[in-house]
Formats: C-alpha cells, sequence, structure tokens
C-alpha cells in the first residue's frame, strides 16, 4: 500500500509542478484552490472521514457474524444513503451559488472563486463514493488497488491542464474552467477504478431504502461525533484560509504548496499505516484481543516515529531547495520557492504529529468511540484558529504553518493521554526506549543534510535542472545513509525489519527472475 501511495503521491507532486506552471501563485490559483476546499468540506464529512471511520468497524463485524448476502445488503444500504444525501446536498448548494451569482455583487477574486465552486461542487458526490469503496475493499484486506485509484485521479488532473484548459480561452482566468472540469472528470475515474474490484468480491449495487435499515442507522450514531468534528476542522481550515486571502492572497497558494510536499511522507507511510490499521484493529476488537491490540498499536507507532522522523528532517533541512527543484517553473518564479520553502520549515515539523493523530484516531474509532477524537479535535482546532489568527499577521504563510504544527502536538498528546485511560495502559515501554537512539540518529541526519546541502550549493549552485537535483539528492541521499546506518547500529527494531524485509523481497524477486 505505501509503494501504490508513493507512487501516486509522488503522481500528485507532478501534478503540483504542472499547476504551478500553469498558475503560480496567482489571484487565479487561490481561487481554484479555495474553491476546491469547499467540496473536500463534504467529502470529509460523508466519505473518507466520519462516514468510512464508523462504517468499516461494523461492516468487519458483519463480516464475521453475518452471511455475506446481509453483508452485502448492509453495504447497500448505506451507500444508497450516501447518494440521496449527497445529491441533496450538491443541488441545494449549485442553485444558491448560481442565485448568488445573479444578484450579489462580488469583488473580482470573491467571483471567480464562486464560478468555479459552482462547476466543482458535484465532485463531492463522486468522491465521497470512491472512499466508501476503498473503505470495504480495505475492510476485505484488499489495500495496493483501491490505494492505486489516486494514479487514476492524479493522471486525469494532469491531463486536464494540457488537453482540456486550453479549449476553455486564452487568459488564465477562462482556462482555470478546464482545470475545474477535469475535477468532475478525475472523481468520476476514481469511482469506476474500484468497482472491478468490488465486483470480484461479490458486491452487487442494489437499491436498499436507507431509511429504516439497522446498519444505517448505526452508522449515523457513530459518525455524528466525527462528522461534529471534521466539519469544526474543515471550518476551520476555511476560517483561516479567510484570514489569510484577507491578509494576503499569496499565503494560501504559499502554505498550499507546502502542505502538499508534506502530504508525500505522510501519505506514503503515515495514511498507508493509518487505513491499514482501522479495519486491523476494528478485528482485534471485534475479537476482544486488547493484547494484541496494543501491541499492533506499538508496533505500528514505532515505525511510524522512526520513518517520519528522517522525513521530517529532509523536509526541514532542504524546505527552499525542494521547492525550488519542484515548482520554480513558468510563473512561480525564485522568490514564490523562498516563500514556499519559509511555509514548509515550520509545517514540516508536525509531520510527525500529523500521522500520530491519524493512528491514534484509528484505534479510538476501531474501539467503537468516536466521540473522545471529536471532543480533542474541536478543542484542538479553536487552539489552532487562535494560534493562526495571531500568527498569520506578522509571519504570514509561516505563522499558519507554526499554527498547524503546535496544534497537531496538542492534540497527540491528548489523544495518547485519552487511549491510555481507556484501555488502562498502551504497553509503550519499548517505544519509550528507542527515543534516545532515534534522537541520535536525528541528530547526525541533520548535520550531514546541512552540511551537504551547503557544499553542493557553493560546489554547483542551483542555476539550472542539474544543479537542483545536486542540490537536493545528494544531501538526502547522504543523510538517509547516515540516518539509516546509525540506526542499524543502534539494533533499533524499524530498522532491523526494514533491512529484512527489502532484502527478502529482493531475494525472492532475485530468485524468481532465476
Amino acid at each position: 500500500m505505501a509503494t501504490a501511495t508513493m507512487t501516486s503521491r509522488v503522481l500528485g507532486m507532478v501534478r503540483e509542478m504542472v499547476y504551478a506552471r500553469f498558475m503560480g501563485t496567482t489571484l487565479v490559483a487561490s481561487a481554484f484552490i479555495f474553491a476546491f476546499q469547499i467540496p473536500n468540506l463534504f467529502r470529509r464529512l460523508l466519505g473518507e472521514g466520519a462516514l468510512t471511520a464508523s462504517f468499516i468497524p461494523i461492516f468487519k463485524e458483519k463480516e464475521r457474524t453475518a452471511t455475506p448476502e446481509e453483508m452485502w445488503r448492509a453495504a447497500n444500504a448505506v451507500i444508497s444513503g450516501l447518494v440521496v444525501v449527497s445529491s441533496a446536498i450538491c443541488v441545494i448548494a449549485m442553485l444558491g451559488i448560481t442565485v448568488a451569482l445573479k444578484f450579489g455583487d462580488f469583488p473580482e477574486k470573491t467571483l471567480l472563486m464562486l464560478r468555479l465552486l459552482r462547476v466543482m461542487f458535484p465532485y463531492m458526490m463522486l468522491v465521497t463514493l470512491t472512499a466508501v469503496f476503498m473503505g470495504i475493499l480495505n475492510a476485505r484486506g484488499h489495500f495496493f488497488v483501491p490505494a492505486c485509484g489516486a494514479l487514476v485521479l492524479n493522471l486525469v488532473l494532469i491531463a486536464s491542464v494540457y488537453f482540456v484548459a486550453p479549449f476553455f480561452g486564452r487568459t488564465p482566468q477562462e482556462q482555470i474552467f478546464g482545470l475545474a472540469f477535469g475535477v468532475l472528470a478525475a472523481g468520476a475515474a476514481q469511482a469506476l477504478f474500484q468497482l472491478p474490484s468490488m465486483r470480484r468480491e461479490g458486491f452487487r449495487y442494489q437499491w436498499v431504502t436507507p431509511w429504516q435499515d439497522e446498519t444505517v442507522r448505526r452508522v449515523v450514531r457513530q459518525m455524528i461525533p466525527g462528522t461534529l468534528g471534521i466539519a469544526a476542522f474543515q471550518v476551520n481550515v476555511l476560517t483561516t484560509q479567510s484570514i489569510a486571502l484577507w491578509v494576503n492572497p499569496a499565503i494560501i497558494s504559499y502554505f498550499n504548496y507546502a502542505v502538499r510536499m508534506m502530504e508525500l511522507p505522510q501519505g506514503v507511510f503515515g495514511i498507508s499505516l493509518a487505513t491499514y490499521l482501522l479495519p486491523t484493529l476494528s478485528g482485534l476488537a471485534a475479537d476482544k484481543k486488547y493484547g494484541e491490540f496494543r501491541s499492533t498499536l506499538r508496533h505500528g507507532l514505532g515505525h511510524l516515529l522512526f520513518v517520519n522522523l528522517l522525513a521530517t528532517i529532509l523536509l526541514t533541512t532542504l524546505a527552499e531547495p525542494i521547492m525550488r527543484l519542484l515548482f520554480q517553473h513558468g510563473k512561480f518564479g525564485p522568490n514564490d520557492s523562498v516563500q514556499c520553502g519559509i511555509a514548509l520549515l515550520w509545517l514540516a515539523p508536525g509531520l510527525l504529529a500529523f500521522s500520530g493523530v491519524n493512528v491514534l484516531g484509528r484505534a479510538f474509532y476501531a474501539l467503537g468511540d468516536t466521540k473522545t477524537p471529536m471532543r480533542i479535535s474541536i478543542f484542538c482546532l479553536v487552539v489552532n484558529l487562535v494560534l493562526g489568527a495571531t500568527f498569520v499577521w506578522p509571519l504570514q504563510q509561516a505563522g499558519l504553518g507554526l499554527a498547524n504544527t503546535l496544534t497537531a502536538f496538542c492534540n497527540l498528546c491528548l489523544l495518547g493521554f485519552a487511549l491510555r485511560k481507556k484501555l488502562g495502559k498502551l504497553e509503550l515501554s519499548e517505544l519509550r526506549k528507542m527515543l534516545f537512539p532515534v534522537f541520535i540518529c536525528g541528530l547526525v541526519g541533520i548535520g550531514v543534510a546541512l552540511e551537504s546541502k551547503i557544499l553542493c550549493t557553493k560546489q554547483w549552485g542551483h542555476a539550472g535542472l542539474v544543479p537542483r537535483l545536486i542540490e537536493v539528492f545528494v544531501p538526502m541521499t547522504a543523510a538517509s545513509l547516515a540516518y539509516m546506518g546509525l540506526a542499524l547500529l543502534f539494533k533499533l527494531e524499524p530498522a532491523r525489519e526494514m533491512t529484512a524485509l527489502v532484502t527478502q523481497r529482493f531475494g525472492v524477486a532475485k530468485k524468481e527472475a532465476t
């Protein structure tokens, strides 16, 4: 799953590079990004957030205790209810926007954002269905193919820049609508990509009236707290971005590119691990194997700490060179690389906390508890809103990064404390033992990365593709080898297991080739 996610995230970075070349950090870019956030709000409310977190444990329980017919009937009931609700939201939202555009008097940036939002809003329904399909497949033990759906999404989005946008006009304000329609096509393609695997598992869609269905009622009861938490999060994002849009529209674009860069390592390991853990921990909780539950959680957190600490080191020490290599083309200039690098520098330290929150949140969902993460989330979002509004004025995009980082660590600590209280104990002694050696590995990695970057910049500069590649990948490789080598010297469990896995897979591949 990490392999599929890494491929899709790399392709996602290519998409962001194409977007940066096409629209840079202009007003058009900020309007597009802001408009796209709103269907994402409802996607996370109804799809891959609260609904799937509530539905997967129940679906897993049906898989263990009910017949296949009853299991698929429950899935069809939830899907039917989702189609009705999301369709109603789309119709109401699009009609409301149309009325606002007809009778309202808006500034240019708001007018463009609303017109783009009207086009992209149905994406919410498409990607919501995709998220539920992926959740069902994950519960059935399939991870690689669902994760590959993002590949299809990104390919269509990239294609829309080159093959759709030019037909919408000559100016960026006109061509941006090609990207908006590309978002709809990408959402449809990603949903359809999941269906063959669903059919092989035995899924056949049939309308099931959701209103009186017991599974739907259980899912709704479970998802209400999670929905409130996710709604608070998305409202928080929109509020802080609205403040940033008013302070300086470019802040949104700077911060968005930093977030996209950080999502690469977060998705490759943090999200992949959290996605895998939800059905795994749900199965252990259903069987009341709480010892294995704690062991699996501790094991996952140990690997998460080890891998994402290295990613954090590389993102912070190489923030500006990475932005320069990936995005400095076309309308994305040298100053944009500097500004986006500043945002990434302050956001990247939160990578460990962001990933840890995802994993601990899945532990609560597996136990059937969506209220505790919701309460903690809402508290932390209030903190984030206050910090973001305070820091964005003097620090601009760095302020948003700092606010998100501090809030993520606050969220992680509160979730850990609540989970320990819920389970009685977490059995994290083995994890605590590795903190000091991992810290030493991290310090060595930072030193090697910084020294290598300084040497490469002095020797080759960064004018041209080859010097930029050297400026990023030489320090990255040197720091990674030093970090991993020292970890093996300390005999850290994650380093030894990952090395053994790679060696084993390489040996198997070599044997098969022979």
